[in-house]
């Protein structure tokens, strides 16, 4: 026995519409390959709403701190960046349970905007970048600069750009 499943013209109509408008609500997104300014970043507004345009502005930060959080994770991190230019830079990481990771030099700059990058000779990679009142700072390609299998667990750092603080 062959069955076949037939929808009523209205409701087909109503299914046609229904989904008509579901496109209509769509967002439309910029091509791909169109260029993006150096200046200018996107910075997502409220839920739903357009992305509207950020300035760039030179990062500032400076802290010489440390961190022990309630499982034992240990950082120390000295950071000063100016101008987007970094001056100093250097952290340990106590992981429990799993080791640690240590980056000091050497690090060359490789980026100031839109956020700062350092890279090492060894490929391990270091991303500064502001988010609010707080800059991240965090790793990639790092195995080497870590006791085995620590790297796995390194959290980035957080460091509070108003008072210095470190977590």
């Amino acid at each position: 026995m062959k069955t076949s499943l037939r929808l009523p013209s209205s409701r087909l109509a109503a299914l046609a519409a229904a989904m008509l408008l579901a496109a209509c609500g769509l967002p439309v997104l910029p091509p791909s390959d169109a260029p993006i300014s150096d200046e200018v970043l996107a910075s997502p507004s409220s839920a739903g709403k357009r992305l509207r345009p950020m300035p760039w502005r030179p990062l500032d930060v400076r802290t010489d701190c440390r961190f022990r959080d309630e499982a034992g994770y240990v950082t120390r991190i000295t950071l000063d960046v100016a101008q987007s230019k970094v001056k100093t830079f250097n952290a340990d990481v106590d992981i429990p349970r799993r080791g640690s990771c240590s980056f000091h030099g050497p690090f060359a700059q490789t980026r100031e905007k839109p956020s700062v990058q350092l890279r090492a000779p060894d490929g391990c990679t270091v991303d500064i970048f502001e988010q609010g009142k707080a800059v991240t700072v965090g790793f990639a390609n790092c195995a080497a600069r870590c006791s085995r299998g620590a790297f796995d667990y390194l959290w980035p750092i957080i460091v509070d750009r108003s008072n210095g603080q470190c977590h």
